[in-house]
């Protein structure tokens, strides 16, 4: 498919509606672009990863925080609230490996309250379903070609 956005297929629009929500709830825009970003990690998703990566940006994060995203239980530049959120999307990306085992089940709960932790739940199924969307239809973020591959 070259633009499966085209057709407003109506799963398509139901998932701009269940980010819509996302974003209209409260949770911070710097922990979506993380949660996001470490997801799109996991999954390989290079477009997702560019997009994420761009919006964080624009929403003030510090590139830094982009760059140690991968290594961000050595880097000491994230709250115990990003910890949290950042080892839940690991679990739930993980899941058939984690389980979601109760100690990251226990650390959202410690620093979110119960709207919250099913906001970044879903938070974490929408990207899971993007990176696959995405991936699976090889969407290739807008970069160019590198000099030395041209």
């Amino acid at each position: 498919m070259t633009d499966y956005f085209k057709p407003a297929h109506p799963g398509v629009k139901a998932m701009f509606a269940l980010e819509a929500a996302i974003k209209a709830s409260g949770l911070e825009a710097k922990l979506l672009h993380l949660m996001k970003m470490r997801a799109s990690q996991i999954n390989h998703c290079a477009f997702c990863l560019h997009l994420h990566a761009t919006e964080a940006l624009k929403d003030g994060q510090d590139p830094m925080r982009l760059h140690l995203l991968l290594a961000w239980r050595e880097a000491p530049l994230y709250s115990a609230r990003e910890r949290a959120a950042l080892a839940w999307t690991e679990a739930l990306t993980y899941l058939a490996q984690t389980g979601a085992p109760d100690e990251g089940y226990a650390l959202i709960e410690a620093n979110f309250d119960e709207v919250e932790r099913l906001n970044l739940t879903l938070a974490i199924g929408a990207i899971n379903v993007w990176n696959r969307i995405q991936g699976g239809f090889r969407a290739s973020p807008a970069l160019g070609a590198h000099p030395d591959t041209a």
